[in-house]
């Protein structure tokens, strides 16, 4: 099982809608995929999920179906994590469902992070509760690559989130705020994966499994814009031309490398177009934009556009599997 988050604090930069088109691009490709919700805003269980399918699964007053479910127990103090129920949503593709009430456990993980410096058993029970989940979730799908999407934020569920994952996609949008929002990710990923690594160690538990916590950089993704708030593209290239450099120093901690732009650099994993209207018809369709078919609306020069998305994120999914060093079959 690889687990790999996708991860700026900054919101509105695409990031959900990027975790639900490669769980779908993995699994046309024909690889058991698992798409996590940790968001405690459920956006990405909207994506796939209808109203009436979420209204089922969040009816149930004890949440069996859905993450928090699955935590619950722990919290509650009556047992320890339990099996995450996988909605099935093709043959490839399983979903643990989100749930608002996740975000209940914001408080409790925070005291906790600290309290496993003293070796305590329920610390390091509640800290590595999501990485628990997802290995069964994943062990009970079949699963060979766990997609985990969280809030845009550097709260102590993302904290938790991210320790359960083993590498880490940044989505970027090119302009100031999501930057800025690098500037912010960077230097805190390293704090949180050099506490993991001096907390992990004191685990009084040897059969409890923890994650290892690397958090490994596996690259980033610009989501581009063909017009924003009625400026051209052109007035974020500036914003672009000056990613490569910043994500070195603050994400991969590394200062005075040579100057990189554009397709030059190695960690840039794609520049994602702007589909324009395709967007709004696959939400319409609950479907991906490249599965979109001229029933859904996808006629003339939609349709050509549909095969470019298509070939882009096919692109895409393999380039961060190769980052992350998972094998797609041939």
């Amino acid at each position: 099982m690889r687990t790999i988050a996708f991860f700026n604090d900054k919101g509105g930069v695409g990031k959900t809608s990027l975790v639900f088109h490669l769980a779908w691009m993995y699994a046309e490709l024909g690889v058991s995929v698992l798409a996590a919700d940790l968001d405690p805003q459920a956006n990405l269980s909207s994506m796939f999920l209808n109203d009436e399918r979420m209204e089922e699964l969040w009816s149930d007053d004890s949440h069996r179906k859905t993450i928090y479910g699955a935590v619950k127990p722990l919290w509650a103090g009556t047992g320890d994590v339990e099996g995450c129920y996988v909605e099935s949503i093709s043959d490839h593709l399983g979903l643990v469902v989100g749930d608002l009430a996740l975000a209940a456990t914001e408080e409790d993980l925070s005291s906790q992070w600290a309290v496993c410096l003293d070796r305590n058993e329920r610390a390091f029970r509640v800290i590595s509760a999501f990485w628990r989940v997802l290995e069964g979730a994943a062990e009970q799908s079949q699963a060979e690559i766990v997609l985990i999407d969280v809030g845009p934020n550097l709260g102590a569920i993302n904290r938790a989130a991210l320790i359960a994952a083993q590498n880490v996609v940044v989505p970027l949008a090119p302009d100031l705020f999501s930057l800025q929002g690098l500037k912010n990710f960077g230097p805190t990923l390293r704090d949180w994966r050099v506490g993991w690594s001096d907390r992990k160690s004191r685990c009084p538990l040897p059969n409890l499994s923890i994650p290892e916590g690397a958090i490994r950089p596996a690259g980033y993704v610009v989501l581009q814009h063909a017009m924003r708030l009625d400026r051209p593209v052109q007035a974020y290239e500036k914003w672009i031309a000056r990613i490569p450099e910043l994500y070195r120093e603050v994400v991969l901690d590394q200062h005075g490398t040579a100057d990189l732009i554009g397709d030059s650099d190695p960690h840039r994993l794609a520049m994602l177009k702007h589909y324009r209207s395709l967007m709004p018809m696959a939400q319409e369709a609950r479907k991906p934009m490249f599965f979109l078919k001229p029933a859904d609306g996808a006629i003339g020069g939609h349709a050509q556009a549909v095969q470019a998305c298509f070939a882009d994120f096919r692109e895409l999914a393999r380039r961060v599997a190769a980052s992350c060093d998972v094998s797609l079959p041939a």
